[in-house]
């Protein structure tokens, strides 16, 4: 099980927002957000930021670090995924989707957050479940194991609400790559909310706005 920090904003929560940080970063990274995003009569809400796993990556260098999976490249169009790794993450994410389940909050109850490599995860494992989760939210990131997705995605998880946000600026996965996957989700027949910032790889006020708003929303209809 990865370790993880949690934050409740109530006693007994109802609602889960499990969020997945980035490439090199901790758990610690995005805890800053909840005050920020957290909204008066939404729910008690139990936010759990996971440790992702400690691994060898290779445009580093192989220095190693917390990544999700390796990156061999920047070259998107040419670099080979991480297919293991990526699917090693998605397991460790799944446990920890269990747990919550076996802490009195279901799946259905259930936000699965990312930002970057994070985000990653969170799409790749959320349009594969067959029983649905409450939201999918995608922050500067992109769809892998893209070629799989048609064959592998669910009727449950092409239902699943998303929320995706990008960069103009972002020299890290470029806008682009985002409106990519934006369009192969939708392709696939995904509800798909889209939101474009003046900003480079990051988060900014304007998106933790509109990410309440749509949150908002699903908590209303649960």
């Amino acid at each position: 099980m990865l370790e993880t920090i949690e934050k409740q904003t109530g006693p007994d929560p109802r609602w889960t927002i499990l969020w997945l940080h980035g490439l090199g970063a901790d758990g610690h990274d995005f805890v800053p957000i909840v005050p920020e995003l957290v909204r008066p009569g939404w729910p008690a809400l139990r936010f759990v930021f996971p440790h992702a796993p400690v691994r060898p990556i290779t445009i580093n260098g192989g220095m190693r670090m917390r990544g999700w999976y390796d990156i061999t490249s920047l070259d998107f169009a040419q670099r080979q995924e991480d297919e293991a790794g990526i699917r090693d993450s998605m397991a460790r994410v799944e446990a920890l989707i269990a747990r919550e389940g076996e802490r009195g909050v279901p799946p259905a109850r259930l936000i699965l957050a990312g930002f970057s490599q994070g985000g990653a995860i969170a799409l790749a494992l959320g349009l594969r479940r067959r029983e649905p989760l409450a939201g999918l939210v995608a922050l500067s990131t992109y769809l892998p194991l893209g070629a799989s997705l048609a064959k592998e995605s669910t009727a449950a998880g092409i239902a699943t609400p998303i929320f995706m946000a990008h960069g103009r600026l972002d020299p890290v996965i470029p806008e682009p790559l985002g409106l990519a996957s934006r369009d192969a989700l939708r392709g696939l027949g995904a509800r798909v909310d889209w939101h474009v910032y003046p900003m480079p790889h990051a988060v900014c006020a304007e998106e933790i706005a509109a990410l309440g708003d749509w949150l908002g929303a699903r908590f209303a209809q649960g």
